[in-house]
């Protein structure tokens, strides 16, 4: 059976049949429906996809440095990447360092010989979610789309309540795909031991 390119008109258009609503053909349609949606979906897709490292919307880049440095408490000013919705962490030489995030810039203590990596959540596109995660989407929209179209509060929190079970499902699912980290149990061993 061939898979469906998902694209945000047809996770909206599933998400109005959830609700008994009307299949969406166009945002720009003049139906309650493709308005709600069109006003609703980016700001819903962008908020799941920060709310977890998804590893499916997860990128890394060199990070360049910027002409001037910050007027005080940091080193350096490094550009962050243009589709980059949130900072997982920097690294210099696969270490963590601290840093701060001010108008699309990084701000941290670094040298002009070191390389700064960012890892962060890009926004990805829907052809290439997993179905746990548009799923999640779906139900999400499903409820907006009951509160607003549907003006039913009782059916808004039903799809609430099955996207928040969802989008745990999504996330459990989303942790397997990467390697289990050990727990290093040393310090805890010595600390007893003491």
């Amino acid at each position: 059976m061939p898979t469906i390119a998902n694209t945000p008109l047809l996770i909206c258009s599933r998400a109005s049949l959830l609700i008994g609503g009307d299949a969406i053909s166009s945002f720009s349609d003049s139906t309650a429906e493709a308005t709600v949606a069109n006003a609703v979906y980016e700001d819903i897709a962008q908020g799941l996809l920060t709310s977890t490292r998804w590893r499916f919307a997860s990128k890394q880049a060199q990070l360049t440095r910027n002409g001037t440095a910050p007027l005080t408490r940091w080193d350096a000013s490094y550009a962050l990447p243009a589709d980059s919705l949130m900072i997982s962490v920097i690294t210099i030489q696969d270490l963590p360092i601290e840093y701060d995030i001010y108008e699309g810039n990084a701000f941290c203590d670094a040298t002009t010989s070191d390389t700064v990596i960012a890892d962060y959540i890009f926004r990805a596109d829907e052809a290439n979610w997993p179905s746990y995660f548009i799923t999640g989407v779906e139900l999400s929209v499903a409820s907006m789309l009951a509160m607003s179209v549907a003006r039913d509060a009782s059916l808004a929190t039903a799809f609430e309540e099955k996207a928040e079970r969802q989008l745990i499902k999504a996330r459990r699912l989303d942790s397997q795909q990467q390697t289990t980290r050990k727990l290093h149990t040393s310090r805890f061993i010595a600390e007893r031991r003491s």
